[in-house]
């Protein structure tokens, strides 16, 4: 149920919703600031010295840190503790999934999964206030399992159709859940996620009310059987994967031109020649090896227009080997979290300002933008 409550504040009229939500804001970042992994890491972010971690069988050097003028205390800061890999043969219990592989040696060893997570914020929380899963503003997202793979998937929708009274949202939300319908379905090929796109894409345009819009989209598959994951990516949203501290594969971003990233599309009637569209033929496929330890992070341009890469690359090499949920769920609020301050920064020297300075056009600050951060480890 939403509550309308106006409340003047230094002589601006603002509702008690806008309120909550920045409080609830404020209250991530703080909750982000008292964990030791994303303080340390929101720490490095707005250039503060990191603690160094206790060594093992030592106690640390003070009872929590510092950050500004305050000083965080903690009773027990996490460590950063590497699980202990297995040895390449050995086997183990898999809670009963029966994801075992024979290899040649005849020992057992356990087929890759992923554990994954999923945080964001839409640009405008007005306009969308109301949770719904799979969904952040203009942003729709899915993930999804069986017992030979795991797939997840990104869209952006295109904001500019809001200037002609069409949720760009919508769009995005639909194809992305006919994907996480087809990717359940039994004929689903893990090796072509290029074909899952086409086949939402062809559900969309043959609804009986025709669904006006156009997003972007990638869709990544990790399949089981041969640790290998396949992806298909039209336009600027994308993925990385992160392993030792460098990243080892990434998307390639696709532009028409700058800011006119390819798209799939549903034109009005009669506005079809007007309309910019590219097929799911066009998506650019990547076959890639995973190992265990990998970190792979799906995300759209809310995140790479803001974030530096090398910030990226530092939280993902941090969360190698965790299989722990909670963890990996707090990476990606601080991913998320920082996406979203960077992007109302005018001062900060974002990457879209940066590409946009290179083609000699005036820019500076973050671009404000939805925020979507699927974050996933392989175990």
């Amino acid at each position: 149920m939403d509550v309308e409550f106006s409340v003047e504040m230094g002589g601006t009229r603002r509702t008690i919703q806008r309120t909550l939500i920045s409080c609830c804001e404020h209250l991530l970042e703080i909750a982000l600031i008292l964990t030791y992994e994303s303080g340390q890491f929101l720490r490095r972010l707005w250039g503060r010295k990191p603690l160094e971690h206790p060594q093992s069988g030592q106690e640390s050097s003070g009872d929590g840190w510092m950050f500004g003028n305050r000083q965080y205390r903690s009773q027990n800061p996490r460590m950063f503790v590497q699980k202990p890999k297995t040895a390449r043969h050995e086997s183990w219990n898999s809670g009963g999934e029966g994801d075992y592989v024979r290899c040649e040696d005849k020992i057992d060893r356990p087929l890759p999964r992923l554990v994954s997570v999923a945080c964001g914020f839409a640009k405008d929380p007005a306009e969308y206030p109301e949770y719904i899963r799979g969904k952040f503003g203009e942003d729709a997202w899915f993930m999804s399992s069986n017992s030979q793979s795991y797939t997840m998937g990104v869209a952006d929708g295109v904001g500019g159709w809001r200037n002609y009274g069409i949720d760009p949202g919508e769009f995005s939300m639909f194809l992305m859940r006919s994907c996480e319908r087809f990717s359940l379905a039994k004929d689903f090929v893990p090796e072509r996620p290029d074909l899952l796109i086409g086949r939402g894409f062809c559900d969309l345009l043959e609804q009986n009310k025709r669904i006006a819009g156009s997003c972007t989209a990638c869709i990544l598959t990790l399949n089981r059987a041969n640790s290998t994951l396949y992806t298909a990516n039209i336009g600027d949203s994308g993925f990385m994967v992160v392993r030792s501290g460098a990243v080892v594969c990434r998307s390639l971003e696709q532009q028409h031109h700058f800011n006119t990233p390819y798209q799939l599309s549903s034109a009005p009637p009669g506005h079809e020649d007007n309309v910019l569209s590219d097929g799911p033929e066009t998506a650019d496929r990547i076959k890639f090896p995973v190992e265990l330890g990998d970190v792979i992070l799906l995300a759209t341009d809310g995140v790479y227009d803001n974030v530096p890469e090398s910030f990226l690359v530092e939280v993902l090499t941090e969360m190698s080997d965790i299989s722990d949920p909670v963890r990996l769920q707090m990476a990606a609020n601080a991913v998320a979290l920082m996406a979203r301050t960077l992007s109302y920064n005018p001062d900060h020297d974002s990457p879209f300002s940066q590409n946009a300075r290179k083609l000699n056009m005036e820019a500076s600050g973050g671009k404000p933008d939805d925020v979507t951060v699927l974050l996933a480890s392989v175990v």
